[in-house]
C-alpha cells in the first residue's frame, strides 16, 4: 500500500512540535508514556490531536495514524490491545472466525473478542467495541482444533439455530485429528463442552 502524507495533518509549532517528532506511525501510546517527552503533556496533547498527528482513542490512550493514500489507517489490533492492557499475553479474534470450521455458520459479527488474564468488559477503543475475557488458558494463535472448542462454549451467544449447529459439529467430529482435538478439548473446554464432545465420541 502507497503511505503518503496526509492533507489532513497541520503544522505543529512550538514545544508540541517536539514531541511531535518523537512519534511513530502505526504506534499506540499511553499519556505515561508521552509526559515523559513533554513539560506541558496535555497541552500538547491536545494541540497534537487538533493537527491530526494523534488520535484519541480511549481516556490516557492515543494513537499515531499511519497515512495512505485513502487516509489514515486505523491501529493494528495487536498494538492497540497491547497497549491497553499494558501486556502481550492476549488472543483477539471475531466470532465470525468461526464460519471457517464448517459446521454451516454464515453470520458475521460486528465485534471484536480478546481473550487475556487481566480485563474484562466491553471497551469502546477508537471507533470499535472490544469484548475483553478473562481466561485463565487461550493459545498463542488460533487453529480449527481451538475454534470448534470455543464455538461450543459460546454456543448459546451465536445467531445460528443452536441444534443445527450441534448436529453439524457431531458429524464434523471425526474429520479431527484426535490428539490435537483432545488437548484442545482439556485446555481450552467448559466442562459443558468436554461431557458433549465424550458422549459424541461415545465416552
Amino acid at each position: 500500500m502507497t503511505v503518503t502524507l496526509s492533507r489532513s495533518v497541520g503544522p505543529v509549532l512550538g514545544a508540541a512540535s517536539h514531541l511531535a517528532g518523537e512519534l511513530r506511525a502505526g504506534r499506540v501510546y499511553r499519556r505515561e508514556e508521552l509526559a515523559r517527552l513533554s513539560n506541558a503533556v496535555d497541552r500538547h496533547l491536545r494541540e497534537l490531536v487538533t493537527s491530526g498527528r494523534l488520535r484519541k482513542l480511549a481516556q490516557g490512550l492515543y494513537y499515531a495514524p499511519r497515512q495512505s493514500s485513502f487516509g489514515p489507517l486505523p491501529p493494528e489490533d495487536a498494538e492497540l490491545v497491547g497497549s491497553f492492557l499494558r501486556d502481550k499475553d492476549f488472543l483477539v479474534f471475531s466470532p465470525s472466525i468461526y464460519n471457517v470450521v464448517g459446521l454451516g455458520t454464515t453470520q458475521l459479527y460486528n465485534r471484536t473478542l480478546v481473550y487475556n488474564h487481566k480485563r474484562h468488559g466491553v471497551f469502546k477503543l477508537g471507533n470499535r467495541q472490544f469484548d475483553f475475557r478473562v481466561k485463565p488458558r487461550f493459545p498463542k494463535k488460533l487453529t480449527h482444533e481451538f475454534l470448534f472448542v470455543d464455538l461450543l462454549n459460546n454456543l448459546d451467544e451465536l445467531a445460528e439455530d443452536r441444534g443445527e449447529v450441534l448436529r453439524q459439529a457431531q458429524d464434523k467430529l471425526p474429520t479431527f485429528d484426535p490428539s490435537r482435538l483432545r488437548r484442545a478439548l482439556e485446555s481450552y473446554g467448559t466442562v459443558a463442552t468436554q461431557k458433549r464432545v465424550r458422549d459424541w465420541a461415545g465416552g
